[in-house]
């Protein structure tokens, strides 16, 4: 589904992205792990079209290639994309965000099947409606996050850090929501500091240092690999 081959990106001087290549296939959950600077988020935003590659390929669905790509493009080509730290519309109703994540459809009822699914995954959402989501919680403010990304029903979702700053019940929920999506259908790209939860998660895993990739393998194999135990999972 998502073929990324020889990816450079850089900011500037910076050479943030050397050389990546990695895959998602169809109806997996991927996992990038990697220390902070590592080049994780970057990756999710060239992909997404917030950042133009200075070499490589980024081949989606038998041949794309999305290097350079708009975003508003990416997205109608079905990748949705929730960045770091969510980045939700505050100033607007919980509705209102949910009515901007499906703009580019017109399939009503496909919208309102959408809805009812989101509700399904995350039911704190349907109660709060029409309040401001400024007053969410970090938790559920995430929540939307995801749902947003959702109601333009993609074939490829790209999460960034969804765990971040979230208390422990409420991460242990999120990941098995994320766990329900991909068994609905939808594949799965992740990055994620903890490491743990998202390898258990996860199908298969890559490591990312310094811009570049330098592990992979499974979920299972990367957990029992010491090298990840030791710099990843902080054990000794």
């Amino acid at each position: 589904m998502l073929h990324i081959e020889d990816l450079h990106v850089s900011y500037g001087a910076i050479h943030a992205l050397k050389g990546v290549s990695l895959r998602v296939e169809t109806g997996e959950i991927v996992t990038l792990i990697g220390a902070n600077g590592a080049g994780k988020s970057t990756l999710l935003r060239a992909i997404s079209g917030l950042l133009r590659p200075s070499r490589g390929t980024i081949l989606y669905d038998g041949g794309k290639n999305l290097a350079g790509m708009a975003p508003h493009d990416v997205v109608k080509l079905g990748i949705s994309h929730v960045p770091e730290g969510r980045a939700i519309f505050s100033n607007l109703t919980v509705e209102e965000n949910l009515q901007i994540g499906a703009f580019l459809r017109k399939d009503r009822q496909g919208m309102e099947e959408d809805r009812e699914r989101i509700f399904g995954l995350f039911p704190l959402l349907k109660e709060r409606l029409r309040q401001s989501a400024a007053t969410l919680s970090g938790g559920e403010q995430q929540m939307l996050a995801i749902s947003r990304a959702l109601m333009a029903r993609p074939r490829l979702l790209l999460l960034d850090e969804p765990s971040l700053g979230l208390a422990p019940i409420v991460v242990q929920a999120i990941f098995k929501t994320i766990r329900e999506i991909n068994q609905a259908g939808t594949p799965i790209l992740l990055v994620e500091q903890n490491a743990h939860m998202a390898l258990m998660v996860a199908h298969r895993g890559y490591v990312i240092q310094t811009g570049e990739v330098v592990m992979e393998g499974t979920g299972k194999e990367l957990l029992a690999t010491e090298r990840v135990r030791q710099f990843y999972l902080g054990e000794a």
